[in-house]
């Protein structure tokens, strides 16, 4: 898939949020990229690039407080490469996205991953 097919589908993962979801979304930037970088995975420990579907960097909003304001926003990276890998159809694609989209939003808000999982078991 071309990536500004990849990037538009991401696109419309995040219009596709509930409205009372994405208008709590804040200082947050949602980003392609083919691959995580090596910084990317030595800092949460893992060794295949193909692995990684998603990233979350940043602050969570559960623990902002006085003086959290002025800094650099989050950063969702979603990994084009990983996620091509692990479809085996367009339809497939679309989900892998959503899901990742949706998962990596969670961790904005403050759910650690034991978290995101149970909401993704509640979710289905």
């Amino acid at each position: 898939m071309k990536r500004i097919e990849f990037e538009r589908i991401t696109e419309q993962a995040i219009l596709d949020l509930p409205e009372h979801i994405r208008s709590k979304m804040d200082n947050v930037a949602i980003l392609v990229e083919d691959e995580p970088s090596k910084e990317q995975l030595k800092e949460i420990k893992m060794d295949s690039k193909y692995s990684l579907l998603g990233l979350y960097e940043g602050v969570p909003q559960n623990v902002w407080g006085r003086g959290s304001g002025n800094v650099l926003p989050d950063k969702i990276t979603i990994f084009r490469k990983a996620i091509e890998n692990h479809a085996d159809s367009k339809k497939e694609l679309i989900e892998l996205i959503k899901n990742t989209v949706w998962h990596e939003i969670a961790h904005h808000f403050g759910f650690d991953e034991k978290g995101v999982r149970l909401l993704e078991k509640k979710r289905k």
